[in-house]
């Protein structure tokens, strides 16, 4: 705790630490010179993203001989001294002209008054005034010296004049008068007796022009809204306010005012009855809120917010937004998106049959390490383009103009066609959370027989019993040998309108699996359902596994069609609404609620970082109408609407942490002989396995954490901003499902555990787990083919033929055709891509100054080193060849809860929240 203490008193900023006058007087007297003195400091966290470096402690302030002499000064002698505040701002590095006309306009403007302005405000009230104390407005000294310094941080300093009753400062205002924005980081003031004072800032402050009053940073010491002291209260209340807004009005992309909003923004009314979609929210689809924005009405329907379009950005508060590096990534895949697909695209348009491919050879042929060129010499010379064009595709076979190879085909190219792999990757691939144990057999729908047809399955004993090791039925269901993924109910009520879509087909899959002596699974057996309004024949369908080959190739389709049916399900339920538009209300109940000097608000910071921008983005440009995940997903027009049922029939808050959802789906059950407290019904579940750790990790920080601000469930209660936080985000954020009984309380410093546990696993482990595998397993279309053109055969359709005689051409016409599998593929490979500048679990912004406690430092301290050690546990768990769903020939090695990640497509890594 010491190394904590002596961590939060040092100066973070080199050659900053301040020596005041020898007529200072200090009202504090010294009680808190032991954090004066100065000697080297060690941080613990050594391992690259984990670690800190060792600051060498300068002294803070000189103590003269002067100034003892002047503490025996009566108080009503106060005597003036000075302090010092040192601001890091953080600066652009590429700038548009017009930036940049502004930005040397305000260096000139700035020596004539038109500068940054700091006021010191104490965490007391001046009994004189009964307004909190305040120092002299500072001008920051330098700004236009340091106009042209190429860093990525430049430091400035002010100097405040106070007095010695002031108190301890605990906020500080900034106001603007240049004409353009600043990112400012932090601001540390040097000169007190208390030592340095750390206000973390990391915010846009806005032109006084745009924005006329003042910015408001508090310290970094954490109060509950009950200990605010009392020159702080007022202000408190004030920042929240203005941080919700009216309700009113179009948003400014330079406001920050957080508000709710329902999904009316998808569709585009205004184009035509083709691109109008149904609102998302209310009580006839009930959905999350997403952010407010405020654009005015379509002009066709009323209810339906008007677009905006790229390059015009979609509305989030000015924070939210991507920081330059975060955005030049974007950035930079976009373009890489664009090349990628120029070769497909122009061999598209030089063809008759430009829709399909023709052999496996042609998919290989997108990739950078694939000896067969994508576009042939007599082809390429046949297009209305420059020699020197055609010179530079030619040039650029291997490189900018083709896929990086899929880790799915890096260590087996065609491990995606067994059997084995198909079932590894439903506990093992990018979406193992809708597994389940079978309880009964055959299952049974919940869907209403009188609109879906009858409940019961087509699955019949004489369809598994074979494939069961000799076991009866009742044997495997009782010794816990048989599995499920199924799709049925959630995608039968909508197969009548997806199949009647334009080259789109599905069926309703439900897959059963065997578990085998040695811990794999295999697939037993596919159902395929269609809705009742297919010949009854067709209604129902069950294949199994292949005798010959026909039957082979029949299996294979019959995978394929699961595999896309997970696809959707997996990105439209798992991914995008459990992890980004179930978090987004609690992301803006939490900036509407809870001060940025609430315990609660500064754990939660770093698992907000981005999502509002992300989400914006996704309404944007892939869940809209007819945008990406329209154009590459099965549903087509309904993807939303199957997200929205989803919501509707089967999410559960209660239910969305780790072990929670594991017993929910029988695959664990409770066991308080086992280090998580449960027991895996797979003990090889690459997933629960390693995510069970990062659940633990996580848990015991947030535990720790509470425990630290709320001793009692009385504190828990009177905590008006933490309940008013908690009842907004479900009562006002989750408006359509607040009744439903299943919402946890918060009323016990347990019960704020499990919710913050929960939101955080959500925003960092799980998301990641879903999200960062995507181009690695999916970016090969055949492993996961996110559309179906076409439905399995019978002998009496007229394509049964055709089928026969050429299986392959056929089986690759029921893939995405070529432009939609290169459009999925440039998606996907930028969604899996971290960026440069990504915090992952157990890194922290400032990781020494967040919070002004020192024991919640040493805390976060050990959460990051218990991090680091289930790192080397994943890392050791991949080598074990006893652990055959993550280790042998061919198999990938299970890392995306792996802690860590370089930038990139990297298959791993845990950022701190859903920022992609």
């Amino acid at each position: 705790m010491a190394v904590v203490k002596e961590i939060m008193g040092c100066s973070m900023v080199d050659g900053s630490s301040f020596v005041s006058s020898s007529k200072v007087l200090l009202n504090h007297g010294f009680q808190q010179r032991n954090q004066l003195l100065g000697r080297p400091l060690w941080v613990p966290l050594e391992k690259r993203g984990l670690h800190l470096r060792r600051v060498v402690r300068q002294p803070v302030a000189a103590v003269s001989e002067d100034l003892m002499k002047a503490s025996a000064v009566p108080a009503e002698k106060a005597v003036k001294f000075k302090v010092r505040a040192v601001l890091t701002v953080k600066k652009k590095n590429k700038e548009d002209l017009k930036e940049t006309l502004v930005k040397h306009l305000d260096s000139l403007t700035d020596k004539i008054g038109r500068n940054v302005v700091l006021e010191l405000i104490s965490t007391e009230i001046d009994p004189k005034t009964r307004a909190p104390r305040k120092s002299t407005p500072a001008v920051v000294k330098d700004w236009s010296k340091k106009t042209n310094i190429k860093a990525e941080r430049v430091n400035y300093t002010a100097e405040f004049t106070v007095d010695s009753n002031f108190g301890d400062p605990g906020a500080i205002t900034v106001t603007n008068k240049h004409q353009k924005e600043f990112f400012l980081e932090s601001i540390t003031i040097e000169g007190f007796a208390c030592g340095p004072v750390h206000f973390p800032c990391n915010s846009w402050v806005q032109s006084k022009k745009d924005h006329p009053g003042k910015r408001l940073f508090f310290s970094n010491k954490p109060y509950l809204p009950g200990e605010t002291p009392a020159g702080l209260r007022a202000l408190r209340e004030k920042e929240l306010r203005d941080l919700r807004g009216d309700g009113k009005g179009v948003r400014k992309s330079s406001d920050r005012i957080y508000d709710y909003d329902v999904y009316n923004d998808l569709g585009n009314p205004d184009n035509g009855i083709n691109s109008a979609r149904p609102m998302l929210g209310g009580e006839k689809i009930p959905f999350p809120r997403r952010c407010r924005t405020g654009r005015p009405p379509s002009k066709t329907d009323m209810h339906a917010e008007s677009r905006v379009e790229l390059p015009f950005p979609m509305y989030v508060p000015r924070d939210e937004q991507f920081e330059e590096v975060k955005q030049d990534t974007f950035s930079d895949m976009r373009a890489k998106a664009v090349l990628h697909n120029l070769i497909p695209g122009l061999k598209a348009s030089m063809l008759a049959d430009k829709q399909d491919f023709k052999l496996f050879t042609d998919i290989d042929c997108l990739y950078k390490d694939d000896s067969k060129v994508g576009l042939h010499d007599e082809q390429l010379k046949k297009l209305p383009l420059p020699p020197k064009v055609i010179d530079t595709i030619q040039e650029s076979r291997q490189g900018i103009f083709r896929y990086n190879t899929p880790k799915i085909l890096t260590k087996d190219k065609f491990a995606w066609l067994r059997d084995d792999e198909f079932a590894r990757q439903a506990i093992a691939g990018i979406n193992p959370v809708n597994i389940e144990k079978l309880k009964v057999f055959p299952p049974v729908s919940n869907l209403d027989p009188e609109v879906h047809g009858p409940q019961e399955s087509a699955l019949k004993e004489e369809h598994i019993v074979g494939h069961l090791n000799g076991m009866t039925i009742e044997q495997a269901l009782e010794e816990n040998k048989l599995f499920i993924v199924d799709f049925h109910d959630i995608y039968l009520p909508f197969l009548d309108r997806i199949n009647s879509l334009d080259g789109r087909k599905a069926y309703a899959t439900r897959t059963i699996f065997f578990l085998t002596p040695v811990g794999t699974l295999k697939p037993i057996a596919i159902e395929l359902s269609l809705p009742p309004s297919a010949p009854i024949t067709r209604a129902k369908r069950v294949i199994t596994p292949p005798v010959d080959a026909t039957s082979d190739w029949t299996w294979k389709l019959a995978k394929a069609h699961v595999c896309s049916n997970d696809a959707g399900v997996h990105q439209l339920v798992n991914h995008w609404l459990r992890t980004h538009a179930c978090m987004e209300p609690f992301i803006l109940a939490a900036h509407r609620q809870l001060s940025a000097m609430h315990p609660i608000f500064k754990l939660l910071d770093p698992h907000m970082r981005y999502t509002l921008e992300i989400n914006g983005m996704a309404r944007q440009t892939l869940i809209n109408a007819d945008g990406v995940i329209e154009s590459c997903f099965t549903p087509g027009r309904y993807c939303m609407e199957i997200s929205a049922s989803a919501y509707k029939n089967f999410w559960r808050f209660d239910l969305e942490g780790l072990p929670a959802d594991l017993i929910r789906r029988g695959m664990a059950v409770p066991d308080p002989a086992q280090p998580h407290g449960l027991k895996l019904l797979i003990e090889d579940y690459p997933y629960a396995n390693d995510g069970l750790l990062i659940w633990r990790a996580i848990e015991n920080w947030v535990k720790t954490y509470v425990a630290h601000y709320y001793p009692s469930p009385s504190v828990v209660i009177s905590d008006r901003e933490l309940q008013a936080w908690y009842s907004e985000a479900v009562n006002v954020g989750h408006a359509d499902l607040r009744h439903a009984a299943w919402w946890p309380s918060l009323s016990t410093p347990d019960d704020l555990a499990s919710i913050l546990t929960t939101l955080i696993w959500l925003a960092s482990a799980q998301h990641a787990a879903l999200n960062f595998g995507q181009y690695p397993y999916g970016g090969y279309v055949p492993n996961r083919p996110p559309l179906m053109r076409r439905l399995i055969p019978e002998p009496t359709d007229p394509e049964y033929t055709n089928f026969l005689n050429d299986p392959q051409r056929y089986y690759l016409s029921a893939l995405p055709g070529v432009l939609q599998s290169t459009s999925f593929m440039a998606v996907v490979d930028t969604l899996s891509t971290h960026s440069p500048d990504e915090e992952y679990i157990g890194e922290r912004n400032h990781p020494s100054t967040w919070s002004g406690d020192a024991e919640i430092i040493e805390a976060s301290y050990e959460f990051s080193a218990e991090i680091r050690r289930i790192e080397k546990e994943i890392e050791k768990r991949n080598a074990e060849f006893s652990r055959r769903n993550r280790c042998g020939a061919g198999v990938l090695p299970y890392e995306l809860l792996a802690p860590s990640s370089g930038p990139g497509v990297t298959c791993r890594g845990i950022p701190n929240s859903v920022s992609i």
